[in-house]
């Protein structure tokens, strides 16, 4: 009996040093691939950073023509870059005021602000509502000279009376009518004017 106790111990201490060797194994596996996430992302970061001439946390910018505010812009952080005349904003907010009091309130993961135009194209998530919609797409374009918003790719629209959806579409500012072209589908409820 000694043999087979003793066998069973060997057994034992095996299982146990495996155990240990491949714990070892992966947590050190675990450690390199977070390490060299990290220092991608902080590379990534650092790259931003060096193109730009200035960053800075919590920004907010105006647009005002001929002493009437057009929009403004809130944003969690803000890379100038001097060179291109782009500032490059993060988690935006926008308020575009209109001829008629209202407003139309915009929001993105990302937007490119033109700085010499007030041009902006925008990114991800993105959102534009006012008292009677909500646009929804993930890349939108401003036109601050034409004041007009349109996208290139697919949208879909919500309303109380409605619901929209697009390949692309086009909204002016000044007048408040918007154009949505390509494969435009729709619901409308009874009660909508036309």
């Amino acid at each position: 009996m000694p043999f087979v106790r003793n066998h069973n111990h060997r057994k034992l201490k095996l299982f146990l040093l495996s155990f240990i060797l491949i714990a070892s194994g992966i947590t050190l596996a675990v450690f390199i691939t977070h390490r060299h996430f990290l220092e991608k992302k902080d590379n990534i970061v650092s790259a931003i950073q060096n193109k730009a001439n200035i960053a800075i946390g919590k920004a907010h910018q105006t647009a005002i023509r001929n002493g009437i505010k057009e929009w403004s812009l809130d944003a969690t952080s803000v890379n100038y870059i001097v060179k291109k005349k782009q500032a490059i904003f993060r988690d935006l907010f926008v308020t575009f005021y209109l001829k008629d009091k209202t407003q139309v309130y915009l929001t993105a993961n990302k937007g490119i602000l033109n700085t010499d135009s007030n041009d902006m194209e925008l990114f991800g998530n993105i959102e534009v509502k006012n008292s009677t919609y909500c646009l929804k797409t993930e890349n939108l374009f401003y036109r601050h000279n034409k004041r007009i918003i349109f996208s290139k790719v697919s949208v879909k629209v919500t309303g109380t009376t409605f619901d929209l959806a697009a390949d692309s579409m086009f909204l002016n500012l000044n007048t408040n009518k918007t154009a949505f072209e390509g494969n435009v589908e729709g619901i409308l409820s009874e009660s909508i004017k036309l």
